[in-house]
């Protein structure tokens, strides 16, 4: 009970907050007071927690908030998702926290290319490495490349000095965050210098054939059409692809497509290729972050709407400055 109610009732408060039925806890007796649905509801909330503690998977208050979010579908099993794991390092394990993570993380065992579209904090990048990082230690493949175009968030660094690395590491440095996560920062440079592991600009890839190999391309919204088909085309036997991107965050010069937003359309329908979607509902950052997301997800829908109205407006007082002429041009005449 202690498991379920979190220190200092945290997790229950959770729970009287986003439960539409009343919560009354007595000892180690839980009751819920309410309409049939939102009883129904509550008594699956509390038996996907009482699942998840007894896989001796500590609670938290973020992972309250997702049962309760994902008791809204009849179908979907909180606990199933919340302890499937993908990879133990360093005391450490690594999980899906959300049904479109599971379904992305399922669809890269599944496919040869998987695309995970979403936006910042969703996990895209994040849990690619943690299946790239377990197929490496599975012997599935023999290297992991990473790679991303080297483009700036809005603005010109110039020219960087120092080596090739040197010259790329700013742009493939989330990449190194999470593989430090996941490797320990002591055999990182081994596999670097191995070859084992690979990070290199997508400029680089032409021309290359990748076999035996996962391959992930970062900040794919920032492609063009050529590149990403470049990019794809370059798939060897026995590899796998991620594609990772948010097409709400495209940095290229204006005028060029990104090939994230077109190879949909595109590849739609290929088999052994998968698209997953997130949404804000699958940011795992700060909670403040999915917040974030979701007041621009706002604004951009009613932006449409807003331009629509001003072109409108522009128009009435074009007629009406173009009637006045006209009365003008008669009361002279």
């Amino acid at each position: 009970m202690v498991s379920i109610v979190g220190p200092h009732d945290e997790f229950l408060r959770t729970l009287e907050a986003h439960l539409d039925a009343d919560v009354h806890v007595r000892g180690n007796e839980v009751t819920f007071t309410g309409s049939a649905e939102a009883v129904t509801r509550a008594a699956d909330v509390l038996t996907e927690l009482i699942t998840i503690v007894r896989t001796g998977q500590g609670l938290t208050a973020d992972a309250v908030e997702r049962v309760v979010g994902m008791a809204a579908d009849p179908d979907t099993h909180a606990a199933e998702i919340l302890t499937q794991n993908i990879l133990s390092t360093r005391g450490k394990t690594i999980r899906p926290k959300t049904l479109n993570q599971k379904r992305y993380v399922d669809a890269i065992d599944t496919h040869t290319v998987v695309f995970g579209i979403g936006p910042a904090g969703t996990g895209k990048t994040y849990l690619a490495m943690a299946k790239a990082v377990q197929a490496l230690q599975a012997k599935e493949v023999n290297r992991i490349i990473l790679t991303r175009p080297a483009i700036e968030a809005g603005e010109r660094l110039g020219f960087l000095p120092g080596t090739l690395n040197d010259k790329i590491d700013p742009y493939v440095r989330p990449l190194y965050d999470a593989l430090h996560d996941m490797v320990d920062a002591e055999s990182v440079p081994k596999l670097l210098t191995a070859g084992t592991i690979e990070v290199a600009p997508l400029a680089y890839m032409r021309g290359r054939t990748l076999n035996d190999a996962f391959i992930i391309l970062d900040e794919a919204q920032n492609t063009s059409m050529e590149q990403m088909k470049m990019f794809l085309t370059r798939l060897g036997f026995n590899s796998k692809m991620v594609v990772t991107g948010d097409i709400t965050q495209v940095d290229l010069p204006g005028g060029t497509k990104s090939g994230l937003r077109e190879v949909q359309g595109i590849l739609d329908g290929v088999d052994d290729i998968a698209f997953c979607q997130l949404t804000n509902q699958d940011v795992v950052r700060h909670r403040l972050v999915g917040r974030i997301v979701a007041a621009y997800d706002r604004y951009d829908a009613v932006q449409p709407q807003r331009g629509q109205s001003a072109r409108q407006q522009g128009r009435r007082v074009a007629r009406h400055a173009g009637q006045r002429r006209a009365n003008e041009s008669g009361e002279t005449a």
